[in-house]
């Protein structure tokens, strides 16, 4: 690459940075809906056609912010889950759920982009379901390594939904159980679940100790998927 098209390729990349953090600005005073290419291009000096030759449409900004996010949350995830990788299953899923819960209050515009109300007329592309699945991911091998050591006790599962599990183990949870890939998707569900009624205001006078609350909550989803408490 020629001195000239590596100071291109730099001044793309930072005027890409500063379109995704204006458009930031724009999610955390106006919501996902309203996010608007013309208003980021006036914010930064931009006339529109410059702004377009980067995200073409707003839903592709929405969706370069969408990978953004997930990714964040992912990373975030799975450097907690790095820091105890030697640990006991049961503190490792402690450590992924508590790592989400924490991106999630200190992004919490960023969380209600990718688990929020749906934006109306927005339909995510293919391009982000691997940034989303990175926790699910997380939470499905720490669930594998605990049955392939035999610290893993199976749930029990109702018969009218064994086919379901089936499924659920061809698509995305490999040798694990049926039971267990049906357990592991309630409780992904269920986390953000918990990290939603905190960071929307459901818990207000209701859960105080909160940081206690999803502690105790997540442990509980993890014995519900089998995994041993040592």
């Amino acid at each position: 690459m020629s001195t000239t098209q590596g100071a291109r390729a730099r001044a793309r990349i930072e005027v890409t940075a500063a379109i995704k953090d204006e458009a930031r600005r724009q999610l955390a005073a106006e919501g996902a809906s309203k996010l608007s290419l013309r208003a980021v291009a006036r914010e930064l000096g931009m006339v529109s056609s410059a702004l377009y030759r980067y995200f073409p449409s707003r839903d592709e900004l929405l969706t370069a912010l969408i990978i953004d996010a997930y990714d964040s949350v992912g990373e975030a995830a799975e450097v907690a889950h790095a820091e105890v990788a030697d640990a006991g299953s049961l503190r490792r899923w402690i450590a992924v759920c508590e790592a989400v819960r924490g991106w999630a209050l200190a992004h919490p515009h960023e969380y209600a982009l990718i688990y929020g109300s749906p934006v109306p007329g927005y339909v995510a592309p293919e391009t982000t379901v691997p940034p989303a699945a990175r926790v699910a991911l997380l939470l499905i091998g720490i669930a594998r390594d605990a049955h392939r050591s035999g610290a893993l006790t199976e749930p029990p599962l109702p018969a009218d939904l064994h086919p379901e599990g089936e499924r659920m183990v061809a698509d995305f949870a490999g040798d694990l159980p049926p039971a267990v890939a049906v357990a592991l998707v309630a409780a992904w569900a269920e986390l953000y679940g918990l990290v939603s009624f905190e960071l929307f205001g459901q818990f207000r006078r209701v859960v105080e100790e909160r940081e206690v609350f999803f502690r105790y909550a997540v442990r509980r989803l993890a014995l519900g998927v089998g995994l041993v408490d040592a």
